[in-house]
């Protein structure tokens, strides 16, 4: 018993010496750690530049797409609708003819006129050659003047005669010609309103709409607050307008303004405007949703950096300015309005200076940083 208490001593004497100098050399290894100087992690940022010179504030909104012209077409005669020569939905061309309506009656009031004008010219050319022929005896005394007389008032009113149904075959002609309707301009065909075999009523009955997508306009709103700034810009020329179809993947379209209306709308405090789009690729339908950007008030002589570069704190807006010798500052910044992803810098920049816009989460004022890129 004896024997196995002392090896129990031994053995825990051991054990204790190891821990001593195990918690030794742990405190020599943190002694050394400590020793040893930390590198500063570099933070990985993007940068942009400072810029000084105008700018044009943007005013966005909403607006719709609307035809440039839209025509009801309606027949100038009446009569029966013959055929339509157009397809639903299709593009039209200016001078084509799209909707024909019965000519018969028309052409039947026409070869009336034309019969009533041959036999009024052949008793006019017959009055005429009495006229000639008893012109020289009236003077001899072979022809009294009572029936010269006679023969000169058959001539005038032949002639009144002829006149007017020359004017009856005209009307007559022009009637027939509207029996066939032809597109004013180049245009997209509605729905047909009536169908062929239908009776017509002139400028009464409505046959199809027309509509005139090339060009087209962008109609929309602007606060009457807008309207100097607007003035201002078309003083300086055309007031180029972005148009964009939400949701789009599309490059913006370039539109120009085209109109002002003469009134502000009182109940709202709006004006009305409206842009000029060529629409040669017929990107926008008449009735279409878009947002719509135009310049207004333009700013001489500001800095501007990228909106992301703002950052905010509960002592105001601030930058971190990249330094040449690769660490950061933080710079406190009055900041302005903001357009097209630039803000206006009023206080704390001078437009030289280049300022991160990607990683400021992991920044602090003095600490060190490397640009990277979008490629990496």
């Amino acid at each position: 018993m004896q024997g196995r208490s002392r090896k129990k001593l031994v053995v825990l004497a051991v054990v204790i010496v190891a821990a001593i100098v195990a918690a030794q050399m742990f405190r020599g290894a943190e002694r050394a750690k400590a020793k040893t100087p930390v590198a500063v992690a570099s933070v990985p940022v993007k940068v942009a530049s400072a810029h000084r010179g105008d700018l044009d504030l943007t005013l966005k909104v909403i607006g719709r797409a609307e035809a440039f012209s839209t025509v009801n077409v309606q027949a100038r005669v009446s009569g029966q609708l013959q055929a339509l020569l157009f397809k639903p939905g299709g593009q039209v061309k200016q001078g084509d003819t799209i909707i024909r309506i019965d000519p018969s009656l028309l052409q039947a009031q026409l070869d009336q006129a034309l019969g009533n004008l041959a036999k009024d010219q052949a008793q006019l050319d017959n009055a005429n050659t009495i006229i000639k022929r008893y012109q020289p005896l009236l003077g001899k005394g072979y022809v009294s003047q009572m029936d010269y007389d006679t023969y000169k008032a058959n001539q005038g009113i032949y002639t009144a005669s002829v006149k007017a149904d020359n004017a009856a075959v005209e009307l007559a002609r022009t009637q027939l010609s509207y029996a066939q309707i032809q597109a004013p301009f180049d245009a997209i065909a509605g729905a047909p309103l009536m169908y062929p075999g239908a009776q017509i009523t002139a400028n009464d009955t409505s046959i199809v709409v027309l509509n005139q997508i090339r060009p087209i306009h962008v109609t929309f709103s602007i606060p009457e607050t807008g309207l100097d700034g607007i003035k201002a810009t078309m003083a300086r020329g055309k007031v180029p307008v972005a148009v964009n179809i939400p949701g789009s993947k599309g490059a913006a379209m370039d539109a120009e303004l085209d109109f002002i209306n003469n009134a502000v709308d009182t109940t709202t405090s709006t004006i009305q405007l409206k842009a000029r789009y060529a629409n040669d690729d017929v990107r926008l339908t008449p009735g279409q949703f878009v947002e719509v950007a135009l310049p207004t008030t333009r700013l001489t002589n500001v800095v501007t950096v990228p909106v992301v570069a703002l950052q905010n704190s509960p002592l105001g807006s601030f930058v971190f300015v990249a330094n040449a010798d690769g660490t950061v500052q933080q710079r406190m910044v009055t900041a302005g309005p903001t357009t097209n992803g630039q803000i206006v810098i009023e206080k704390g920049l001078n437009g030289n200076e280049t300022v991160v816009t990607d990683g400021q989460l992991l920044l602090v004022d003095g600490a060190r940083m490397h640009v990277v890129t979008d490629n990496g």
